[in-house]
């Protein structure tokens, strides 16, 4: 019998480098996770994320607004499965004649910050939104919002400016073999690395019982600090 291959294109260095940080797709059950993520933000990190003042209510309210069946909404968890960084990917609605499009809003606690998890939460929302036949993703920010800018801009995203505020675009090419690869793989890691961090907590929480202190351990490649 004659076997057929298919020649699948090999993920880019920028794709490979992404897939370091492993970003998991969210679901309604971790809804109380997300909401905690928020509200460690302080009033200028909601500021910048939400662009306008965002007290715990209007917090609460939004993430219970989250359509998990409709959006996609991305993490990274840290080595107490508390969420990180977190990617909300909402659907615009479609309008005859304009291609598909996207709106991306992310955000870091400040422990995560500069090690690259932003880059990598736009990336996946990138992949996942080119196998969703997206092909434009959009931020909206205040202009001094100096960390997204430097994400857009270095992700290759058109930005301009207006009144105060931020619009950068960012237009995407359709999916290929790769990046289904690449998005899976993710998910497989993400899920990998999620089962791990989720066994070294219950071990650590075993541990800290019988000690009667707090026991920790943990391990550089797949914990985040």
């Amino acid at each position: 019998m004659k076997k057929h291959f298919i020649n699948t294109p090999a993920p880019s260095k920028a794709q490979l480098a992404r897939l370091a940080i492993p970003v998991r797709a969210l679901h309604a059950g971790h809804r109380a996770k997300v909401l905690d993520h928020f509200l460690k933000l302080n009033d200028d990190d909601r500021r910048m994320r939400f662009g306008t003042q965002t007290p715990d209510e209007v917090l609460k309210r939004y993430v219970e607004g989250i359509n998990f069946n409709k959006d996609t909404v991305l993490g990274i968890f840290d080595a107490q499965l508390n969420i990180i960084g977190i990617a909300h990917l909402a659907y615009l609605p479609a309008v005859k004649h304009h291609s598909s499009a996207a709106e991306l809003g992310v955000s870091v606690l400040p422990e995560g910050r500069a090690q690259g998890l932003g880059a990598a939460l736009l990336g996946r929302a990138a992949i996942h939104s080119r196998n969703t036949q997206i092909d434009t993703l959009f931020v909206h920010c205040l202009a001094n919002n100096r960390a997204m800018m430097h994400l857009a801009k270095k992700s290759g995203m058109r930005v301009e400016y207006a009144y105060g505020d931020a619009d950068a675009y960012l237009k995407l090419p359709p999916a290929n073999p790769g990046t289904i690869v690449v998005e899976a793989a993710n998910e497989q890691w993400a899920d990998f690395d999620y089962a791990l961090k989720a066994n070294l907590k219950h071990s650590n929480d075993a541990w800290s019982w019988f000690l009667g202190r707090p026991a920790v351990f943990t391990t550089k490649l797949f914990a985040i600090n």
